[in-house]
């Protein structure tokens, strides 16, 4: 039986906090607020774990999880290879409603789906969830809905979704985003928007030069010279379409 706990006051949710931690290190399932839409995670490290999130979902290893981290710091120790502008936009948003993929540190020990060596990240910007993220370190989340159905924006929807196969429910009350986050591919030449949400483009190109989701890329003139393999990024950047999570009711992330 799944349990649900309130993690709406600081000063009171040390238990339910406790309770989910102990739920990530035996390899269950829990359901957590964030800033953009209810995310359903799990240990990120444990590969079991992270097949019965899909399964939970009802969805396969070709549409991995985005990964939640706790701090900008975490990123270099997740991803490689990671562009400056990328990192700009990751100093300026987060914690916030924007996913970034990037290049997926290759010594790590992990299974998230058929990432094709990317990993999609964000530090969310709500209270409850990084108090857990501190304690876990980085959860697998995706959001807390069924496939195909709306992601959840309170835990009585996404208990009626997902019900018995998480064990814990944290209920941080509605959603305060609402909106799932932006998503933008940095595994290419160029930045790229590959879902709009959270954060608009604007926002993201008063911080650095991204393009948006139907935006042609440039003419190979206008490439830097050091982005030699055009080709090869163009088919990162729709590999890592189908790794972050594309549909927005796909994504707590």
């Amino acid at each position: 039986m799944s349990s649900v706990h309130d993690v709406t006051d600081p000063n009171s949710w040390g238990p339910a906090i406790d309770e989910a931690v102990n739920t990530v290190s035996r390899g269950g399932l829990l359901v957590l607020p964030t800033d953009t839409v209810y995310g359903i995670g799990a240990d990120a490290f444990d590969a079991e774990a992270v097949a019965a999130l899909l399964a939970a979902k009802g969805r396969g290893r070709q549409m991995p999880p985005p990964v939640l981290i706790p701090d900008v710091r975490t990123l270099d120790g997740l991803a490689t290879e990671v562009p400056d502008d990328a990192r700009k936009l990751a100093e300026a948003f987060w914690p916030g409603g924007l996913t970034i993929i990037l290049q997926a540190q290759p010594s790590l020990q992990w299974d998230l789906g058929e990432t094709h060596g990317t990993v999609a990240l964000r530090m969310p910007d709500h209270p409850a969830a990084l108090a857990l993220l501190r304690r876990t370190g980085p959860l697998a989340v995706s959001s807390a809905n069924a496939t195909g159905n709306p992601a959840a924006l309170d835990v009585a929807d996404a208990r009626a979704q997902l019900g018995d196969a998480v064990t814990v429910y944290l209920d941080g009350g509605d959603a305060p985003g609402g909106v799932a986050s932006t998503i933008v591919d940095a595994t290419g030449a160029q930045l790229r928007v590959v879902r709009q949400g959270a954060i608009t483009l604007e926002a993201l190109n008063e911080v650095a030069p991204v393009r948006g989701v139907d935006e042609p890329d440039a003419e190979p003139d206008e490439q830097p010279d050091e982005a030699g393999d055009a080709t090869a990024g163009d088919e990162t950047t729709d590999q890592a379409e189908e790794q972050g999570a594309a549909p927005a009711e796909e994504s707590a992330g």
